[in-house]
């Protein structure tokens, strides 16, 4: 059995593309309690102490844990904003501008595990006021990293990418679709 260590609908969209059939338990895993400073390393530990959560009530079973975050272009690491004003926030920081969206994911069973991450490059249109403004009214920043969502109205903010759009949509599938096969699903 597969089990996807995530509540995203987003990621469960996504693993269906590779596998049909699997179980959604979220992980309890405290993130508050990961100190690292490295973006990379940072998405790569949260990663696998989700997925580690999860394993340890069932080893035999492939569990896959993921995490998403956005890079400013100042190098802040943007998570899901708290509220209104910092989602407003890190969209003025973004506009007009390129991010990093990183994604770690971790794969495990039993002794074996795979942990990986994808970068993709990310460039906003500038964006005024009343695009800010229209857009936090969608509510669409508020379960997003970074306060946007590529795959629905937040695409509309978006100039270019240079990567993968499902890595910026919180999955790096493709990778995942090479690492899978070593597991006995």
């Amino acid at each position: 059995m597969v089990i996807l260590a995530s509540r995203s609908p987003r990621r469960q969209e996504l693993l269906r593309y590779l596998v049909p059939e699997f179980q959604v338990i979220p992980s309890g895993f405290d993130e508050s309690t990961i100190q690292e400073s490295i973006p990379p390393r940072l998405v790569r530990r949260l990663a696998q102490e989700k997925a580690a959560f999860v394993a340890k009530d069932h080893p035999d079973d492939v569990v896959i844990g993921c995490d998403t975050i956005v890079v400013s272009p100042k190098g802040e690491v943007f998570g899901i904003p708290k509220d209104e004003a910092d989602a407003r926030r890190m969209l003025r920081e973004l506009s007009g501008k390129t991010h990093r969206v990183i994604s770690g994911c971790c794969v495990m069973q039993r002794r074996k595990k795979s942990v990986f991450h994808q970068t993709t490059k990310v460039t906003f249109s500038p964006l005024t006021d009343q695009d800010i403004d229209w857009y936090i009214a969608t509510g669409e920043p508020f379960d997003k990293a970074g306060g946007y969502g590529i795959q629905g109205l937040g695409g509309l903010l978006i100039e270019r990418i240079n990567g993968s759009w499902h890595n910026v949509v919180g999955f790096p599938i493709q990778i995942l679709k090479k690492i899978l096969p070593n597991y006995q699903l």
